[in-house]
């Protein structure tokens, strides 16, 4: 059986007696063929069932109109809505999505880099791994001029656009409810610390006791890599401490619930013995009994903002192409979250 073979713009050519030129500007609109012309040629690549080759036509122009995206992990509500987002966007403007997942590894994401780099991306946004310290496999985008956007967790020290939140002031905002609903000794389930993103709500976090003139007991903060079975561990050791915390911030939602499941199975009562305080506002938040408060983290809006930042630059690259690189970047823009109370710590009307 003979294996059948992909139309090309020869073929239509062929078919409609037009140089084959003619066929390719008219494919892409172009502004020196006729709309009438365009639309006919259109209708016959439509009826011969021609697909353009997307990837050849990248390799040819250096460069394709796919926008590649390294998040840690796909299936985290948060990472979830964050490429919903950034797909959003991409597709009104005419831009596909390569979607790669580190798995929180350095090393995923050092080849995960290189391999889109080696598609041709026009740009890439990246939310860095769990234990990523040194981010120069990164400086190849810059050197070609490849827009790069860093959210949520993004590096302190690499010049490029960076979309994150506020991080010291969403930390301070979560244990300062804490303070107000009556918690005096208050625990910390962070993440690594080589992440700002962390850092900075660590900071928050140390800077609201101090200012209530509460004790900062490092036994009371627990790095973890927040997934819910560590959420679990965490809460499984501050709960055997001699004088276990009275309030709990876990700055992600995942494992704040582990940490519910583990005061419920102790028989602790949440808010009244323990109460605690997630970040995200993932939809297991709602779903939890009770209700976890949490912070709102504006996902959607920060994958909707990252892809307007490639969009937008490879605009302006394209109307300066003649001029000199541009300076580095080093915008950076913050979106707004606040405290969403739940049963989980309200213990006052």
């Amino acid at each position: 059986m003979e294996e059948s073979r992909d139309v090309t713009i020869y073929d239509i050519a062929e078919r409609m007696n037009l140089a084959t030129s003619t066929i390719s500007r008219a494919l892409k609109d172009h502004p020196t063929i006729s709309d009438k012309t365009i639309k006919k040629v259109k209708k016959v690549a439509e009826e011969m069932g021609f697909r353009p080759n997307i990837l050849a036509a990248g390799l040819r122009g250096n460069s394709t109109k796919i926008i590649g995206v390294l998040v840690s992990r796909i299936n985290r509500p948060f990472i979830s809505s964050l490429i919903s987002g950034i797909e959003e966007i991409a597709q009104k403007a005419g831009y596909s999505v390569m979607i790669t997942q580190s798995h929180d590894s350095y090393e995923d994401e050092v080849n995960l880099s290189k391999a889109l780099y080696d598609s041709r991306v026009c740009g890439i946004i990246c939310s860095l791994a769990m234990d990523t310290r040194d981010t120069s496999h990164f400086q190849k985008f810059i050197d070609k001029n490849i827009p790069l956007v860093f959210v949520d967790r993004v590096p302190k020290d690499f010049d490029t656009y960076r979309v994150m939140i506020d991080n010291y002031s969403a930390g301070y905002k979560a244990t300062k409810h804490l303070i107000e609903q009556g918690c005096r000794r208050i625990a910390h389930i962070t993440g690594s610390p080589y992440r700002n993103t962390y850092s900075e709500r660590k900071r928050g976090y140390v800077d609201a006791l101090l200012e209530a003139n509460l004790t900062v007991d490092e036994e009371l903060i627990i790095e973890t890599t927040l997934t819910y079975e560590e959420g679990e561990t965490a809460a499984t050791t501050l709960f055997d401490l001699p004088n276990p915390p009275d309030g709990v911030f876990v700055v992600n939602d995942t494992a704040a619930v582990g940490v519910i499941q583990i005061a419920k199975k102790r028989s602790l009562r949440i808010p009244e013995d323990i109460a605690i305080i997630g970040f995200n506002d993932d939809p297991i938040a709602s779903i939890i009994d009770p209700g976890l408060t949490t912070i709102s983290h504006p996902a959607v809006k920060m994958g909707q903002t990252s892809a307007k930042k490639i969009l937008n630059h490879l605009k302006s690259a394209k109307k300066s192409a003649d001029t000199p690189k541009k300076d580095r970047i080093t915008e950076v823009t913050f979106l707004n979250t606040e405290v969403l109370v739940r049963a989980s710590s309200s213990r006052k009307e």
